[in-house]
């Protein structure tokens, strides 16, 4: 597991989170800290040693403290210290060290909902080929693992290949710990006649009807069957913006994880069924941590 941390507000409880799960599922954490190299080689070789000298004591320090309190106490894991671009960096070390997940932090900026940590936190979800965990400033400081709550996990899908990609793994997190999986499918505020067959006048109260039944059937063929029996499921259907129905579900249900699954390709942004820009206040405002992976 990595975690990629950079002394901001936005990276601690990311790295509490990062901590206690690999305390729990007994996996090495690397802790990477990556100096951006933007900047420093405009201001001169003098400049870049000065911040390099300093990352060496901050990584130190942090260690130090991290130890003092007992948080990697009995647990394998590494400090990495780089400087570079950042997302390349964490790109090589992912390779590097075969992390099969990466944990990062947000948060939200004015008006726009964008991740923190420059944009690496962006390039980390879209980009990474492993499981990455984005933990935002609304998330709650236990980590699903400590809280020892029965809170379900939330799984939002519109059925398509790309997003149920992430069910295998919805169903064996929940499975794991023992809690119910939702599963959320976000329809048209106003249903398109020319989606469905409708055998009404258009009367808008039963086309979402019709839609909301359409919609569980998709559930019963595509989701039911390709999870564990023992898998506790319940449906939800909602109509709306995605991103607004997913955040009010998240925080109704005090659910401990948000999980989505993202299409892989290089143009994500055109591709999944989030657009990126909601993808990205989702994950800047929603009250869990949110797992994401790609197809």
């Amino acid at each position: 597991m990595l975690i990629a941390y950079d002394f901001s507000e936005a990276s601690h409880k990311p790295l509490h989170h990062a901590i206690a799960i690999a305390r729990h599922f007994e996996a090495k954490l690397h802790l990477a800290y990556v100096v951006s190299s933007i900047g420093y080689r405009i201001a001169g070789p003098e400049a870049s040693q000065l911040a390099s000298e300093g990352s060496q004591r901050d990584v130190r320090q942090l260690e130090a403290d991290l130890l003092k309190s007992g948080a990697l106490s009995g647990l394998q894991y590494e400090l990495i210290l780089r400087e570079g671009d950042v997302w390349e960096q964490l790109e090589c070390i992912i390779r590097e060290k075969h992390v099969d997940a990466v944990v990062v932090g947000t948060h939200a900026r004015a008006g726009l909902g964008r991740l923190a940590l420059g944009s690496v936190a962006e390039q980390v979800f879209r980009q990474a080929n492993c499981l990455v965990l984005t933990v935002g400033p609304g998330s709650r400081e236990d980590s699903l693992i400590e809280n020892g709550s029965n809170r379900p996990f939330l799984f939002a899908t519109d059925f398509g290949a790309a997003s149920l990609c992430a069910l295998p793994y919805a169903a064996s997190f929940a499975n794991h710990f023992g809690v119910k999986l939702e599963v959320m499918h976000v329809l048209p505020a106003a249903p398109i006649p020319e989606t469905f067959h409708w055998s009404t006048t258009g009367d808008l109260a039963e086309m979402r009807e019709q839609a909301r039944l359409a919609s569980q059937k998709q559930f019963e063929q595509l989701v039911v069957p390709n999870v564990p029996p023992a898998t506790k499921l319940e449906f939800i259907a909602e109509f709306g913006i995605p991103s607004d129905q997913i955040l009010l579900a998240c925080h109704a249900l005090k659910a401990d994880l948000l999980i989505l699954g993202l299409h892989s390709g290089r143009h994500a942004e055109t591709e999944s069924h989030l657009p990126w820009i909601r993808a990205h206040e989702i994950m800047s405002r929603a009250s869990c941590p949110v797992l994401t992976m790609k197809a």
